[in-house]
């Protein structure tokens, strides 16, 4: 085999088979590190690039076997694994926390991408142009679409059987098949070979999934007109109900987007390659949804437009900022091919592949730093509570400290040395947390709580402390029903808050944060608290012998709280 030349069926069949059990072996050799805690386990700016590289980039290779060149196959092969190490490494980065893999979209966003791109390399390289044409695109994605699925089924039967052979052996007192499928040595490998042997046998039968792609895309293609009826009476329903119903939902933008996509692969199932016209009733539902798309697509984009202004920039709003994006984008495409004189829709052509080179755009600038959803939200929300749109109390500290990564943490120390106290106070609560508070103790349950004197309030920087998950006090939790009282405990001529339903609790106000210093008790069971208060009958002994809190005529004797907690 040449440099230029085509590879042969044999080399072809041997470098799947290779290129799946270097993948096992790999990825194995990763999850015996991260067991025994061993390097490259221990660094996990290293492992997450080392995984992700190992479970995505040999599926470029598995595609492009046998029909790109020996150099542009090296090249995209090292191309690829660089995209996913990237990714890994910047998802590693710029996790939550320091000794974890990178989030879910990560794993998805070089999944893809990877499909995506090669979609678009492969043919361009067959064809020797920088874009190729349309028919080899359609070709080689759906092909390799049927190809994948047809693979991960095999694989899935050939592990069904390996269990009912185990199952076999087990009932004549046999268990070293199991032990043996059970071994991760054998399975990890063992999986990835059998992926890569049923993409070379797919692969060698190329007619035989060219049919199963011909019956799923006419059996979606004859579903366009259902969902092309759907949407119209949608949008022409909206008039008489007018959006209010539509943003109650709070998923307005998520259900829109999810219409046009279906609406954009019913849509291209129909068209196909544009080489036959289809039935003129698909011919005519791909028209019309072509020219539904722009409506639902502004829809969406007015209804996260809507959720930013009131709330901000979030990570899941700048996603859905990137698929507003693509849909629109789509839509505009659609829409001119739809109304365009010509051959029927032939505009698509140029509107999936452009769509297709900014889609894999946006992953490259959504997953690196350069438009990285985390960094833009952290931005855009710190500048909310600085500007005053959002108050200190309703402000998300927790998404800082736990949800943000590097960049939030970041956001917490300039905001530790806010010039504003209730700021500067629940952001240095937040950075001291340790554990992340579950959204129901995110906010203290005051809302219960009475206080006294009458006329008296708790403090704003009382109430809209982070007290963290393990408030120390009852009466600080969500539903209590204790009582409060604003009292001078140390003469200071600064009052305490003293929290109480049997007894008191003291916090004193200390370098900013509400911390508890003392309490209050009594043996005398007698004493009525509620009643006391409600007579206004609480006040400070007289400094001798010391001072203690008088209730109802009764003595309850303060004790400090805590290491160095002096009265």
């Amino acid at each position: 085999m040449t440099a230029m030349a085509a590879p042969s069926a044999r080399t072809t069949a041997a470098v799947r088979l290779a290129t799946g059990l270097a993948q096992g072996l790999s990825l194995y050799l990763l999850q015996h590190a991260q067991e025994a805690k061993a390097w490259p386990a221990t660094q996990p700016l290293v492992f997450a690039p080392m995984v992700l590289t190992a479970a995505f980039a040999p599926f470029v290779l598995l595609a492009g076997a046998g029909a790109l060149r020996r150099g542009p196959f090296i090249v995209w092969g090292l191309i690829a694994a660089a995209f996913a190490a990237g990714l890994g490494f910047h998802g590693a980065w710029n996790g939550v926390d320091g000794d974890r893999m990178p989030d879910v979209p990560v794993f998805m966003a070089i999944a893809g991408g990877l499909f995506i791109a090669h979609h678009l390399v492969q043919p361009a390289a067959v064809h020797r142009r920088r874009v190729a044409p349309y028919e080899a695109y359609f070709d080689t994605t759906w092909m390799h679409g049927v190809q994948m699925a047809l693979s991960a089924a095999f694989t899935g039967v050939f592990w069904i059987l390996l269990f009912l052979g185990s199952a076999l052996f087990d009932m004549i007192g046999i268990d070293a098949f199991r032990k043996l499928i059970a071994e991760e040595a054998f399975s990890i490998p063992a999986t990835t070979v059998m992926f890569a042997a049923a993409v070379q046998l797919t692969d060698v039968r190329p007619s035989l999934v060219r049919g199963v792609r011909t019956v799923a895309l006419t059996l979606l293609a004859w579903l366009l007109p259902l969902m092309t009826l759907i949407a119209a009476g949608f949008l022409a329903s909206l008039p008489f109900t007018g959006l209010e119903p539509l943003w109650k939902t709070k998923a307005a933008t998520a259900l829109l987007l999810t219409a046009a996509a279906h609406l954009i692969v019913l849509i291209n199932a129909a068209y196909q390659d544009g080489e036959e016209a289809p039935h003129l009733i698909l011919k005519w539902a791909a028209r019309i949804a072509g020219l539904l798309l722009i409506p639902i697509g502004l829809l969406a984009a007015y209804g996260l437009s809507l959720r930013i202004g009131q709330h901000g920039l979030t990570p899941e709003r700048v996603f859905a900022a990137a698929f507003v994006l693509i849909a629109l984008g789509h839509a505009t495409g659609y829409a001119v091919a739809a109304v365009r004189p010509g051959a029927w829709m032939k505009g698509l052509e140029r509107s999936n592949v452009l769509m297709a080179f900014v889609s894999v755009a946006l992953i490259l600038a959504l997953f690196t730093p350069l438009a990285d959803p985390t960094r833009l939200s952290v931005n855009d929300q710190v500048a909310r509570l600085e500007r005053g749109r959002v108050k200190a109390e309703a402000f998300d500290f927790q998404f800082l400290r736990f949800d943000s990564g590097p960049y939030g943490k970041a956001a917490l120390e300039t905001l530790k040395a806010s010039k504003d106290a209730a700021i500067a106070s629940r952001a240095r609560a937040a950075s001291a947390q340790t554990d992340k508070l579950p959204p129901a103790l995110r906010k203290s349950g005051f809302s219960g709580v009475s206080v006294y004197p009458a006329g008296a309030k708790l403090p704003d920087s009382f109430v809209s402390q982070d007290w963290g998950p393990d408030p120390g006090s009852f009466c600080i939790r969500p539903g209590s029903d204790c009582s409060a009282v604003m009292l001078d405990t140390d003469g200071d001529g600064v009052n305490e808050v003293l929290l109480g339903a049997g007894s008191f609790e003291v916090f004193r106000l200390v370098n900013g944060l509400w911390r508890k210093t003392a309490e209050a008790s009594t043996v005398c069971n007698e004493v009525n608290l509620g009643e006391a208060l409600r007579a206004g009958t609480v006040k400070m002994s007289e400094p001798v012998p010391r001072r203690d809190i008088l209730v109802g005529g009764r003595r309850l004797v303060l004790t400090p709280a805590g290491p160095g907690c002096a009265l």
